[in-house]
């Protein structure tokens, strides 16, 4: 259950080709210290590059983060993709929206976050595939600093800053 599909250095080492070879049309993707670091206000061009390769591969892209709303859709909206703000991770709900906005079935779906408790779980409970990659920084919110340190526990073999 704690355990992700697969791992990944950052967000642009996700092999978008292996994802659409495996049946993967749709992601959902996290913001802070996935796709931008922790209170960050702009977005790395090899990520760019990343969301901009994924919608030429024909996938869809939802956001889904626990951050406030206008953050994220400011960020959604430079990125031309959907987002749900306030998902109160790991809880399924918000996974279920995003599933349910992408317009895929739950099998074609990919969940890519740096949290292990929330990105990882949430997409696990909603029979998601996931992808965990390493935070962009090692600044966080101060619960997810305690959450940091069960993630080491369970997964000693990941690279936290």
């Amino acid at each position: 259950m704690f355990g992700p599909d697969r791992f990944a250095a950052r967000l642009h080492d996700v092999s978008l080709e292996d994802l659409c070879a495996g049946g993967i049309r749709g992601l959902i993707v996290d913001l802070d210290n996935t796709l931008m670091g922790f209170r960050e206000s702009e977005l790395g061009g090899e990520h760019v590059a990343w969301v901009e390769e994924a919608h030429a591969r024909g996938m869809r892209i939802v956001m889904l983060s626990n951050n406030f709303s206008e953050r994220v859709s400011s960020v959604a909206a430079r990125l031309g993709v959907g987002c749900i703000p306030n998902a109160l991770k790991p809880l399924p709900f918000g996974f279920m929206r995003a599933v349910r906005a992408l317009q895929l079935p739950r099998r074609a779906v990919a969940v890519v976050g740096d949290q292990l408790f929330t990105d990882v779980l949430g997409g696990k409970l909603c029979g998601l595939y996931t992808i965990l990659t390493e935070p962009i920084e090692a600044k966080d919110f101060a619960v997810t600093r305690l959450f940091r340190f069960f993630e080491r526990v369970l997964l000693p073999e990941r690279r936290l800053p």
